[in-house]
């Protein structure tokens, strides 16, 4: 294989079109996004005006791309599912998954094709490659689309065994922030808008919301529902703001509480868009970091919790050297 073999990762998600390059050494070559438009006060776009808005945003990034590197692409990747689980579809990946598979074609390259949740973890572990060298760890995805904890191990075919463990019983925590931050007037998606809102509090009349953290799961529901009543009594938008993240950190941090007990782990792997809010991560830190708990913490670059296909272009590279060194681990 070609010293300069490239890697590419395409991801069309509810939100935004992502193509990705990475090297042998799974460093990030390219990283071009572009988030779909959603009108202001709208919680988000059906799904058939999500899959033509992708359909119109791939030419746009490719033809950003420097001509000089599609001659190095060894190997390409997409996601074609929101996670590999019976009956996970989402018309959305459609897009990505029909432009993967006509370069594919036309270029006579190989295409593996991959969850969006496994595309998350990927790029989570960008930096914290010490995870792997574990037999397993535990994984938080929370996003707008997912709210669930994992158990991750190796899979001799797909990289990465990912198994549920307690998930969201009604809303996705980036649901909440979301809708939260339309109630507040913020714009669509709402969660570095509400972050910057909810830093700018005093901290001194913060309204504490109460969580629910059952054996099966865990509810955001109920927060929404306190969340605007203080909003419709006029409280202080900024506090209600740090209210609703320090009402999410808790809510996971009772969570791994359980889960870590349960699956005998205490390495946790942090990612997907709602793992980049400063306040969740101080709040996990403090009440979860200390040593006599016996967590270790791994939160993904900030950059690389939204919605990307930097981890889909690293499944690529580690399933293309994976089949190339017969059945061996990537380097």
């Amino acid at each position: 294989m070609r010293n300069m073999a490239l890697f590419l990762g395409l991801d069309t998600s509810a939100y935004t079109t992502s193509i990705a390059l990475v090297n042998n050494r799974r460093q990030v070559v390219v990283d071009k996004r572009i988030p779909l438009i959603i009108k202001s006060g709208e919680r988000g776009l059906r799904q058939s005006q999500a899959l033509f808005f992708h359909v119109q945003n791939l030419p746009r990034l490719f033809d950003s791309l420097p001509a000089e590197l599609s001659r190095e692409v060894a190997a390409i990747a997409a996601s074609a599912w929101p996670r590999r689980v019976n009956d996970s579809y989402m018309p959305v990946f459609l897009a990505g998954l029909n432009q993967a598979r006509v370069l594919s074609s036309f270029a006579n390259l190989p295409l593996y094709l991959v969850s969006h949740q496994e595309g998350h973890i990927m790029a989570a572990l960008i930096g914290n490659e010490a995870l792997l060298q574990q037999e397993s760890f535990v994984a938080v995805h929370f996003s707008g689309g997912t709210s669930e904890i994992l158990q991750v191990g190796r899979h001799h075919k797909h990289v990465l065994e990912v198994r549920t463990g307690m998930s969201g019983l009604d809303l996705h925590a980036g649901q909440l922030v979301d809708r939260v931050g339309v109630a507040l007037g913020l714009p669509f998606p709402a969660g570095p808008a509400l972050e910057k809102l909810a830093l700018g509090s005093g901290g001194t009349d913060i309204p504490h919301l109460t969580t629910f953290v059952g054996d099966e799961g865990f509810s955001f529901s109920g927060i929404e529902t306190q969340v605007l009543r203080l909003i419709n009594s006029g409280h202080k938008h900024q506090d209600i703001a740090l209210a609703l993240f320090k009402a999410v950190g808790r809510t996971l941090e009772k969570a791994l509480l359980k889960e870590s007990v349960r699956l005998e782990n205490r390495h946790v792997l942090l990612a997907g868009g709602v793992m980049a809010n400063s306040i969740i991560k101080e709040h996990l830190l403090r009440r979860l970091g200390h040593p006599a708990l016996g967590f270790k913490l791994y939160f993904a670059d900030p950059e690389l919790c939204s919605d990307n296909a930097v981890g889909v272009a690293g499944l690529a590279a580690k399933l293309h050297h994976r089949q190339s060194d017969d059945g061996a681990d990537a380097p």
